[in-house]
């Protein structure tokens, strides 16, 4: 496929949709059964050492077409799944999986109705509005030498960039539980995701017990819109990080990932 084309979505039946979706949550729960991978799970509640990096986000943003409900109620389901994850450490060679650790988002655990995104569109979903958990663990793990072993990117562009202070593509989608976010210990030294709410904000910070040898800034690259052949318009750009190594002074820099995302908006109009 040429660079930065993008097909157009295909349409598939509600029944097609959950059968799929069940029969990749059953195959993601055998991995965690089969244990291939030696999952995060000790959670202590006084953090570690070091700050790596700490980052928050608002709560309550007003988006068009979106009941304020619905950002209200993604508070109390953030608050429940931050209750599940607050102090996890990521001991060298070990995973963490935000979907092994969360759970299944259900009204029985007290998940209420929140925003969700189905093809671009804004829907209802018991658990919706954790996304904005994933964004924030992924835009502090790429400030950081942890490998990110699974990600998805977000596919569809909603809404139009209001003071956005992170590159556009700079977070995690997520789904229960396939599409998950998972971030593996490849240092010798241990990590601890610490998360909270106040009045405005989901806060973090990844905290080590050791200081880390580098600092890193995160930038985006080639960012573009493009109209496709189908007449939809899609956005790209590269999310680059600069690795500075106090050390020796050497300076590197890496690729972390591509985005293309199909727009829900026309990018020439305000």
């Amino acid at each position: 496929m040429e660079m930065n084309q993008v097909e157009k979505p295909k349409q598939r039946s509600k029944l097609r949709k959950k059968l799929g979706k069940e029969y990749f949550c059953l195959k993601e729960k055998m991995k965690w059964v089969q244990g291939k991978e030696k999952l995060a799970k000790t959670r202590k509640e006084s953090p570690l050492d070091y700050i790596a990096i700490s980052h928050k986000s608002f709560l309550l943003r007003k988006l068009k077409d979106v009941d304020m409900y619905l950002q209200h109620n993604k508070v109390t389901n953030l608050r429940l799944a931050l209750n599940k994850i607050n102090g996890v450490i990521i001991e060298p060679g070990e995973t963490f999986s935000l979907w092994q650790m969360v759970g299944r988002p259900t009204k029985a655990k007290g998940y209420l109705e929140g925003m969700t995104l189905s093809n671009g569109e804004v829907t209802k979903g018991t658990g919706g509005g954790l996304c904005q958990l994933g964004n924030l663990i992924y835009w502090m793990t790429i400030h950081t030498p942890l490998t990110i072993t699974k990600r998805w990117r977000h596919s569809y562009d909603v809404f139009p960039d209001v003071n956005r202070k992170i590159p556009f593509g700079s977070g995690a989608t997520l789904s229960y539980n396939y599409i998950d976010l998972q971030i593996k210990n490849n240092t010798e030294q241990a990590f601890q995701i610490n998360l909270w709410l106040d009045k405005t904000h989901l806060n973090g910070a990844i905290c080590t017990n050791e200081m880390l040898q580098s600092s890193y800034e995160v930038a985006e690259r080639n960012h573009l819109f493009k109209q496709q052949w189908w007449g939809g318009y899609t956005r790209h750009n590269e999310i680059w990080r600069t690795i500075n190594h106090l050390e020796s002074g050497e300076v590197s820099e890496e690729l972390v990932t591509e985005n293309h995302a199909i727009m829900m908006y026309n990018p020439l109009l305000e």
